[in-house]
């Protein structure tokens, strides 16, 4: 049997944005995507998943989408797109786009056209309401928006509420009306049939609304738990989606935000194997460096997705959370040593651009932040070379630099065998060198209360990984004779394994038979 290619892949995040500037306009663009591919070929990844670069007002900064058919000049054109997706492919490496079906900008020409009139052919596209009229006691209930406040907005001219799950900016799509659903399968079929390999699918869990009683919230309750989000009418849109991409000759893959922090919530969305390929579980993301949090999250993953034959997802950072450098204490070693977990977990990882250079997050004075949800830090540009403008042609582009830009870029940490640049390259290459670390199964070993210690087995191929969550070193007692494939810090790689690990640090262990 056919594996599915993207059980296998090692994914990158890219927020265009920040990524890389072409222009020298201090805003990273396609074409500075495209001038870095072979950074991400050298790496070794095997996809690379953009963030939106659609004609935006960018009151979101591209999550509020007004064309999801076109390329923001900000970003570059439809052919920038074309050429860089060609060029990906030629170099085996598949493009994911993110799609953003849960709602659209406010400038949309499908949400203009809607609240011109409340008997216009789109009014019921979006979620519209009746209520007491405009002021806080008018709104038809109680729900509150992600980034605070109210999530209805009044339209003066057409005497309704309209509903937002995020900012009055960025209207929710009515996935009830069967219009909207052909309209947004229209998209999908866009850029399919440009050759796009899949896509990662915005707010999964907010498609399906709760919405002819329109109840009230309990007391209390915040995101992601309210009533618009988890509804059961998002499995059948979803598994629509499925069959329409199923039909395409690139096997797309469909990754779903699934932001519900409960791994048997996430799982649902995987369906009968009809539903998403993948859904991201973001428990990871809020796992303290701990080996009881870590150990946890493992087995409650096996223990979910195990009975229904899902694959699992593992992410440390994303452009909506601090750097998983800065949430562990700004320490090297811990970076290091969670490379080797993200890279040796059974699954499917997905690393966010510049976690391999170490990035923390970027420390911002007020008068420059500009995100409405608090995220600038982690989206601060990647600094390509020690040079002033760091490979972007400005000094000081549209966020400020992470810290250490002068050493923690691309170019001086290439030329230092010893960087974690180097440590995440050759985790790559060993997962893609061995059956177990691409898809074996995975087993927890004895270990001591401080780390935690994992076998994975795919036919006669085997491999250990062993992470120590604290600062001092401790023992590992694997049964049989091991050798150092990859370690965090670079120690003894090629030799055998001692059997102790120093603090916050992990390994990659081969048995001495494997070549």
């Amino acid at each position: 049997m056919d594996v599915p290619w993207w059980r296998e892949a090692v994914f990158y995040q890219v927020y265009p944005r920040s990524f890389a500037d072409s222009d020298g306009d201090g805003v990273g663009d396609l074409e500075g995507l495209r001038q870095r591919l072979d950074h991400l070929q050298w790496l070794g990844v095997d996809a690379v998943w953009v963030c939106p670069f659609y004609p935006s007002p960018m009151a979101d900064f591209g999550y509020d989408v007004a064309d999801y058919c076109d390329v923001d000049p900000l970003f570059g054109t439809l052919d920038d797109f074309d050429r860089l997706l060609a060029e990906a492919h030629d170099r085996d490496m598949r493009i994911l786009i993110d799609w953003v079906p849960n709602h659209t900008s406010d400038r949309h020409p499908w949400f203009v056209e809607s609240r011109s009139s409340r008997h216009s052919p789109r009014r019921d596209w979006y979620v519209w309401r009746d209520g007491g009229g405009p002021g806080p006691g008018g709104r038809p209930n109680n729900w509150k928006a992600a980034f605070g406040g109210d999530a209805w907005t009044w339209d003066e001219a057409s005497g309704q509420w309209y509903l937002h799950l995020f900012l009055p900016e960025q209207p929710d799509l009515n996935w009830s009306n069967p219009e909207v659903v052909e309209a947004m399968h229209g998209v999908l079929r866009f850029w399919l049939d440009r050759g796009v390999d899949g896509f990662r699918i915005d707010v999964v869990q907010g498609l399906g609304k709760d919405h002819p009683d329109l109840m009230d919230d309990p007391p209390g309750t915040v995101l992601p738990r309210s009533s618009f989000n988890d509804h059961p009418s998002a499995h059948p849109i979803l598994r629509d989606i499925r069959r329409m991409v199923d039909g395409y000759p690139q096997a797309p893959v469909l990754v779903g935000e699934v932001y519900l922090l409960d791994t048997a919530q996430v799982v649902r969305y995987l369906g009968r194997g009809d539903e998403l390929h993948l859904a991201f579980d973001f428990t990871s993301l809020y796992a303290a460096w701990d080996a009881g949090a870590w150990r946890g999250t493992i087995e409650r993953v096996e223990r979910e997705l195990g009975p229904v034959g899902g694959w699992p997802t593992w992410t440390l950072s994303n452009h909506d959370n601090v750097r998983h450098r800065s949430r562990y204490g700004g320490s090297e070693d811990r970076a290091r040593a969670a490379a080797v977990m993200l890279l040796g977990l059974r699954g499917s990882p997905f690393l966010y651009a510049g976690e391999e250079l170490g990035l923390e997050d970027a420390v911002l004075p007020a008068e420059r932040v500009v995100d409405p949800g608090g995220r600038d830090p982690c989206r601060a540009p990647v600094p390509w070379d020690p040079s002033p403008g760091h490979g972007w042609g400005v000094e000081d582009p549209w966020l400020p630099w992470p810290p250490g830009p002068d050493v923690r870029n691309a170019e001086t940490l290439r030329a230092d065998p010893s960087s974690i640049l180097h440590l995440y390259r050759r985790l790559i290459a060993a997962r893609r060198a061995s059956a177990a670390l691409r898809g074996g199964d995975v087993r927890l070993l004895p270990s001591a209360p401080t780390a935690v210690v994992w076998a994975r087995q795919a036919g006669e191929d085997r491999r250990v990984v062993a992470v120590n969550f604290a600062c001092e070193p401790v023992g590992v007692d694997v049964e049989g004779e091991w050798v150092v494939e990859v370690a965090s810090d670079g120690t003894g790689e090629g030799g055998p394994f001692g059997g102790t690990l120093a603090g916050d640090a992990a390994v990659l262990l081969r048995p001495v038979s494997s070549p």
